[in-house]
């Protein structure tokens, strides 16, 4: 046992400190392929607040960083440790603490998985809506730390929408709250806003206080279009907008990936055309009906080769489960690696034309699934096992994708983060002076730096190594990751 791990197990008790390294392994990684990882000294599974801030107590006296983990579903490698740092693994820190009727209000700890949030609130009557395709094993602390995103949320906004408050064990290891339980309240800095999406880098999340909506029970109406090219959906798509319409959600499938989810599921879906259109309304009653057929004349408009309102619910689930199955679909296929731009919806179809552009360009196989609604696109590179030249080619259609989106307005990341993957990207999108701007916050809330050093944003960083055999194993099966969105 390193003197780490000894020390460790002095503060918090033997039982929450694992050093077994076939098990550590498991807590080494996200699911981002390609994104370097080392071993790390020790993983810690806290039962509370007071293990977590004992914890980074011990580790900012020491100067040994820290990196949390939730499901470890991420897509950027913002969880991933490096040789001899300290994982915080919240797996145990599960409950829902307290749901409020009156507030609307769920207060949950943040190894709470997003479905099981989901399921208990609905017993009250209220619905949590940011939905990222990881829901059934994601957890609420990883959702906080990459300021997931999900289906919903061209129509219902991403976490940081629902986050009121929350605890965070800070730099040195005290305890602070961090914005309010009110449903409103504008004292100081929105300094609970900040550490939403902040990756792990600003200290680490243990309570957070989450605005819940009324439980929706209305029948959705669900448009189904298949159309003859991804610019011609994504047509479609700016054409919903511009019309005023807001879906509850409008989702992009390619053929490709049809055809991977049929030879996985046998569902039958990818024989009516290149790319799949699928959009919701939950209005209730007539203006539900109303806003369908908008979209319906939308999609015929711009040329779908087949488009219609689904009036089997049944179907219209299987089309959405089809959509979550897509990432889990390819991975079947070999190492898979994910992008995650954000376009202005306007340049959506010159976006996807930029893909294929750069699909052919690098020789590489490129399917597509995206939350059109609102711009987030999600370009998935399969590479054959083994193949380094595949791989490379792959990498560098990555990065030229990256470029592209900020040449049309766009974001590197929408939901998934930066992690390791996007720090060149981001840097580019920020600019210098903004950069400075984020290590000045950095050095005001981590003065020690221990942190998850070297993620997000350029920063020293430590020793990774690339990850073995060149995949990732999953530690559950069927496991989606957090990012697939």
């Amino acid at each position: 046992m390193s003197g780490i791990a000894e020390r460790l197990t002095a503060v918090v008790g033997e039982e929450q400190v694992v050093t077994d390294p076939q098990i550590m392994e498991g807590y080494s990684h996200d699911e981002a392929e390609w994104a370097p990882y080392g071993r790390p000294a020790a993983v810690v599974r806290p039962r509370d607040t007071a293990d977590v801030s004992a914890t980074v107590a011990l580790c900012a006296e020491l100067g040994v960083p820290v990196v949390a983990r939730g499901a470890g579903t991420g897509l950027s490698g913002a969880a991933n440790a490096v040789d001899g740092w300290v994982v915080v693994s919240f797996e145990r820190m599960n409950r829902v603490l307290e749901v409020d009727l009156v507030q609307q209000t769920a207060t949950v700890q943040p190894g709470v998985v997003n479905d099981d949030l989901r399921e208990r609130v609905a017993r009250d009557g209220l619905w949590y809506p940011p939905d990222p395709a990881s829901a059934p094993w994601s957890t609420i602390g990883g959702n906080v730390a990459t300021n997931a995103g999900g289906l919903c949320c061209v129509k219902y906004g991403v976490t940081r929408d629902y986050v009121l408050g929350m605890e965070a064990v800070m730099g040195s290891g005290e305890v602070v709250r961090l914005g309010r339980v009110t449903a409103k309240g504008v004292t100081g800095y929105d300094l609970c806003g900040l550490m939403v999406g902040s990756e792990g880098t600003l200290g680490m999340v243990t309570e957070v206080t989450l605005r819940m909506r009324p439980l929706r029970t209305g029948v959705e109406h669900t448009v189904v279009g298949y159309f003859g090219s991804l610019t011609d959906a994504g047509r479609a798509v700016a054409a919903v907008s511009a019309a005023g319409v807001v879906p509850s959600a409008m989702e992009l499938i390619d053929r490709f990936c049809l055809q991977a989810v049929d030879a996985w599921k046998n569902m039958g879906l990818s024989a009516e055309g290149e790319v799949l259109l699928l959009a919701r309304s939950d209005q209730p009653g007539a203006a539900g009906e109303e806003e369908a057929e908008r979209i319906l004349s939308c999609f015929r408009d711009e040329g779908a080769v087949y488009a219609v309102r689904s009036t089997d619910q049944e179907e219209a689930e299987a089309l959405f489960e089809a959509r979550r199955l897509a990432y889990p679909a390819l991975e079947r296929l070999g190492p898979l690696l994910t992008e995650d731009m954000c376009v202005p919806k306007a340049k959506l179809p010159e976006m996807l034309g930029r893909i294929e552009a750069a699909a052919e360009r690098f020789d590489t196989r490129i399917g597509n699934i995206a939350h059109a609604g609102d711009g987030n696109l999600h370009p998935l590179f399969i590479v054959p096992a083994g193949d380094e030249a595949a791989k490379k080619r792959a990498q560098e259609a990555f990065e030229v994708i990256v470029d592209e989106a900020l040449a049309l307005g766009g974001t590197v990341t929408g939901e998934h983060g930066v992690g390791l993957l996007k720090m060149r990207g981001a840097a580019r999108e920020m600019g210098p002076d903004v950069v400075r701007m984020h290590h000045a916050v950095k050095n005001a809330l981590d003065p020690r730096g221990i942190f998850n050093p070297g993620k997000v944003f350029a920063w020293p960083v430590c020793a990774l190594r690339p990850p073995a055999g060149g995949g990732r194993s999953r530690t559950r099966t069927g496991q989606m990751p957090n990012g697939a969105a």
